[in-house]
């Protein structure tokens, strides 16, 4: 079985490499020997990684493509063109394809799938979601016939060093963000990662996958870590909870479905609060097999390409049986306002320290029913002469309402800013 592998980099040569080193063991489980064909590159001096035989690197993607003794392409090169052009040119040829671009399938995954099933041959993306974490196949085989209520996911190693940095080690999140890019987690510009654009275009292709609905990434609210503070890091800790950059996949009884990404305030007793660094873990909730954990390394080059790898076993056996893996036809998912949802909220407001500024700001909550669980003035060191810093947690409330209520308090001449605001996950901020 030769394999035609698109990109040589973070993912494509660490593949070449595994797939030379486990090919005796994958023949002896499956009968099918793998043999790589040839590697596309954009460029043959460029110096690599891992070291790969020169013989077999070519600058012609199509050619690698459209190659009669190519059975199988898998796409590393990431991005949407070429990659979405050389997908679609290799399934109209009938040949299997693994992936594990994200951006893609968030974006065109609909069209992909249905080109696949149309020539009869597999798409499969493991790798595009949780890096070494098995969580797509699981989604689409072992839970197809579960009734999946929630997926609740850390999808981002970035943003989860950054925040175990600033948890842990007191840094700031400037601090945390440099030495993240410079142990080479974080790229020079991080906005993809830290503004939770990544982690959105994961959540999209979750969604598709565990709901049967088309998703795609800009259907995904998201918001970024860039304003969480030491301070919202120390007030969530005294009260039991981590800070975690969460993508959130959710139906509810109507079915309707909520996608979106933002930082929530996680308790320390849920299985997500402790995964720290740059590990990944997925959390599903279903009817019949209530709830269920997946957790790994989350990205890396040979954890990622060790999932791409067991697709391209998965590819090929079923390319030799004549058979393969539907992945299905998707209508268009009804997509619930973020303005509907209902959260706990912690609110960070800092005001001026004078009598009555309380009752403004609470008269604004009452108002507009949000309800007040607690609050706490706290006094900083460094804060200027006269001002003071006012954190509240809210019960359940609509999005829609606490945004007015923020609204107004914004127009109090006693309030100087409003800071975080969190969504908060627990017994009492289960949002829903």
């Amino acid at each position: 079985m030769k394999v035609g592998v698109l990109g040589c980099g973070n993912v494509g040569a660490p593949l070449v490499s595994l797939i030379e080193q486990q090919r005796d063991s994958i023949r002896a489980r499956t009968g099918i020997n793998l043999e790589v064909k040839a590697v596309a590159v954009r460029t043959l001096s460029r110096e690599r990684t891992v070291e790969i035989d020169a013989s077999l690197l070519t600058t012609d993607s199509h050619g690698l493509v459209t190659d009669p003794e190519v059975d199988l392409v898998v796409e590393t090169i990431g991005g949407i063109e070429p990659a979405r052009e050389l997908i679609l040119e290799a399934l109209k040829a009938s040949k299997p394809v693994v992936t594990a671009n994200k951006e893609l399938l968030a974006n065109f995954g609909p069209e992909l799938f249905a080109a696949a099933d149309g020539s009869g041959v597999d798409l499969l993306f493991e790798a595009a979601v949780g890096g070494g974490i098995p969580i797509i196949r699981p989604l689409r085989e072992s839970l197809a016939a579960e009734n999946i209520t929630r997926v609740m996911g850390i999808v981002n190693g970035t943003t989860n060093f950054i925040l175990t940095r600033m948890s842990e080690e007191g840094l700031d999140y400037a601090d945390a963000l440099a030495e993240a890019q410079s142990l080479g987690y974080a790229e020079r510009d991080p906005t993809a990662d830290v503004e939770g654009y990544d982690a959105g275009a994961k959540a999209a292709i979750i969604a598709t996958i565990a709901f049967g609905g088309r998703v795609v990434a800009g259907d995904v609210y998201h918001e970024g870590i860039s304003g969480i503070t030491e301070v919202d890091i120390e007030f969530a800790d005294r009260l039991g909870f981590a800070i975690k950059l969460l993508a959130i996949a959710e139906r509810f009884d109507d079915g309707s479905v909520a996608v979106r990404v933002h930082p929530a305030m996680v308790p320390h007793t849920h299985p997500l609060a402790s995964v720290r660094d740059s590990f990944n873990a997925v959390f599903i909730e279903g009817e019949a097999v209530g709830e269920l954990m997946f957790y790994g390394r989350g990205a890396g080059g040979y954890p990622t390409a060790s999932a791409v790898l067991g697709d391209v076993v998965d590819a090929a056996a079923n390319l030799v049986k004549g058979t393969h893996a539907s992945i299905g036809s998707f209508g268009r998912c009804d997509l619930r306002s973020l303005d509907d949802l209902t959260s706990a909220f912690y609110v960070n407001l800092n005001v001026e320290d004078s009598p009555g500024v309380l009752a403004a700001v609470a008269g604004a909550f009452g108002r507009h029913g949000v309800s007040i669980h607690s609050m706490e003035q706290v006094s900083l060191a460094d804060s200027a002469a006269g001002t003071a810093k006012l954190i509240f947690i809210t019960h359940q409330a609509r999005e829609a309402d606490l945004r007015v209520t923020l609204g107004e308090i914004r127009q109090l001449e006693t309030v100087s800013s409003v800071g975080s605001v969190l969504r908060v996950i627990g017994a009492e901020g289960q949002q829903r």
